[in-house]
């Protein structure tokens, strides 16, 4: 802004003021003048212009302009700008008023700067010594500080006890700024929940931020649960809820739920706000209702980069490579844009479609067309493309030639190419390099003992079992949950645990039964223990899918598809033996593991057998 455009009273009017009236004329004159050129700086240069005008025009010590100086340099992400103007050793920090205070503190709060958090607790110990109140505005920029740290708890309930003394424990927005702040860290949720226990619940903004701790913890369970606690208290969910809930929804595999709530957006007529649809279209894809996701995606009246991902991501994922690529191709013909999410999604729909050249194509593409980086995902799109494509020298040839360092899933998925096409010695040299470099991983001691059990060599697997023993390594236990009449009920590998256990054990072996019939051979190579084969047959009975699906063909009626969450990659015989129990049964299963989504019918699964 230009200092001659400023308007100032005329000179003979000036004249005839009082001596003391003039000398305020003039203060306040400059005071308008500096707000002004502060409310116009668009860059760090009219910032320093304006500072200049405000140092030569003696305002450094007006809280007013002070405030508004602060606040603009932290738009501009300049707040060391602000803070070296305020604090300098000549400053008159005495004469600073708690709205001027609390800028400072929500400036380094807000900001990305490292150290910024701490400076805010810096400033707020300063606000303190120099007798200034806090007021209920003080604490939420201050907590939200305390968030960022990594000892966030500890200085967290020192500021919380500072809220208590000064009288604002029972104040909105310090409670929902509190269990924003303790929830960050699973190691603090009882604190969040403390408090949120305490609050009167009438507002969905104190249900999201509980809901939404429980969510950053992994804790999905208890936030669907508490949702429910939610709608029994008659709490209408805003849409900020409702999208957190949707998160723990996808991260279940809760497809009951899910539906619902996309019929309560429609009954309750809450605004279709565009990070809504896409939420409900992500979450329907990876609840296993691909259709329903893209049926969604057709209706939506306007799209964002993240609602094209989402269902290619989906499409992707549920091995419709085709439909994934035809997406891609309209994404970018109604002029948006792909990302590096987008090419994500791409090239693992072309990698399950076995669509190789096409792959290749769109890789290349991304820093010749988009100007986008590979990031190692992308390298692993690759591999795995290659890989499934039976291409394991041209696989492991990429990897060699590679800019940046394989990580493990690249290793990992050689390895698995390697055993699925016979490269035997080549998948062993890989797993050996992979368990230097990452020792206390147990799938890859898995991984090593599957290539040596598809040769017989049974000695090699059970020394790998006998290193994992030694150095205290376990695999980590199998669990698989399903969604019946609105509640999850998981199954952990061989657990009794479930009310109706006996009943569900009984299932599997008449299961298992049924499948001998048809021609199904246990692979007792699966098991690691070094037990006789009647005993490894029983210890595959009992792997956590097969608990599921027992429940369900129990709890369902005939031809009902069934719906599983695996925390881990489906084994080899719990994929054969699903293979069997969707033909013999005439069910549709569908399994989401760590890696992808299987989906059995009449004896096939969409996978082609390479996951």
């Amino acid at each position: 802004m230009d200092l001659r455009n400023m308007v100032f009273p005329s000179a003979r009017h000036f004249k005839s003021l009082p001596p003391l009236v003039r000398t305020a004329a003039r203060g306040r004159a400059a005071e308008q003048t500096c707000l002004a050129l502060l409310q116009g700086c668009e860059s760090l240069p009219e910032l320093l212009q304006a500072q200049a005008f405000l140092l030569k025009s003696g305002l450094q010590a007006n809280p007013l302009v002070l405030t508004k100086f602060t606040s603009t340099a932290s738009s501009l992400d300049a707040v060391d700008a602000a803070t070296s103007l305020l604090f300098s050793p000549r400053a008159a920090t005495h004469l600073y008023d708690d709205f001027l205070f609390n800028t400072v503190i929500r400036s380094h709060a807000e900001s990305h700067r490292p150290d910024s958090k701490q400076e805010a607790i810096f400033y707020y110990s300063l606000m303190l010594r120099r007798r200034r109140r806090p007021n209920k505005f003080t604490f939420p920029f201050l907590l939200k500080a305390c968030a960022g740290l990594p000892h966030a708890h500890g200085v967290g309930s020192q500021v919380h006890a500072s809220a208590v003394k000064f009288g604002f424990a029972d104040d909105s927005y310090v409670q929902n700024t509190l269990i924003r702040m303790y929830s960050g860290s699973s190691t603090s949720l009882d604190s969040a929940r403390k408090v949120f226990d305490r609050i009167p619940r009438s507002s969905p903004v104190t249900w999201s931020a509980m809901i939404a701790g429980y969510v950053r913890s992994g804790l999905s369970n208890e936030a669907v649960a508490l949702f429910r606690e939610m709608q029994v208290g008659r709490v209408r969910p805003d849409d900020v809820t409702i999208i957190t809930v949707l998160s723990a929804c996808a991260d279940l595999g809760a497809l009951e739920l899910a539906r619902w709530l996309g019929s309560y957006i429609e009954r309750e007529s809450i605004p279709k706000s565009l990070p809504l649809c896409n939420a409900l279209v992500d979450t329907l894809a990876k609840c296993g209702d691909i259709d329903g996701a893209v049926a969604l995606f057709e209706r939506m009246p306007e799209r964002s980069i993240v609602s094209w991902t989402s269902v290619i991501d989906g499409l992707a994922m549920h091995s419709r490579g085709s439909e994934a690529v035809c997406i891609f191709e309209a994404m970018k013909d109604a002029g948006v844009p792909p990302d590096d999410v987008a090419f994500i999604g791409v090239l693992t729909a072309c990698s399950h479609a076995g669509m190789v050249d096409e792959g290749c194509r769109y890789f290349d593409s991304m820093r010749r067309e988009f100007g986008i980086e590979p990031k190692i995902e992308h390298y692993g799109c690759m591999v795995d493309l290659f890989s499934r494509a039976g291409m394991v020298e041209r696989a492991v040839n990429f990897v060699r030639t590679m800019p940046i360092e394989p990580n493990p899933v690249i290793w990992r998925t050689l390895v698995s190419a390697c055993r699925i096409h016979g490269r035997l010695e080549l998948g062993e040299s890989i797993n050996k390099q992979l368990l230097e470099e990452d020792p206390m991983n147990s799938s890859n001691y898995v991984l090593l003992s599957n290539v040596y059990a598809s040769t017989r060599r049974w000695d090699k697997k059970w020394e790998i079992r006998k290193v994992m023993s030694k150095r205290g390594i376990r695999k980590v236990p199998g669990s698989s949950s399903v969604e019946l009449d609105g509640e999850i009920y998981e199954f952990i590998a061989g657990d009794t645990s479930h009310l109706q256990s006996k009943e569900i054990y009984e299932m599997v072996e008449e299961i298992g039964k049924k499948l001998k019939r048809a021609g199904y051979v246990p692979i007792s190579s699966e098991v690691l223990l070094d037990i006789d084969e009647g005993d490894k047959e029983d210890a595959l009975h009992w792997h956590s899918e097969k608990l599921a699906i027992a429940f369900m063909l129990l709890k369902t009626p005939p031809r009902t598809p069934i719906w599983i969450v695996k925390n881990l990659r489906v084994c080899a015989d719990c994929h054969l033996a699903t293979k069997f129990i969707s033909k013999v049964y005439d069910r549709e299963i569908t399994v989401r593991d760590r890696n992808r989504f299987h989906c059995f019918k009449d004896g096939f699964c969409s996978c082609k057998d390479f996951w």
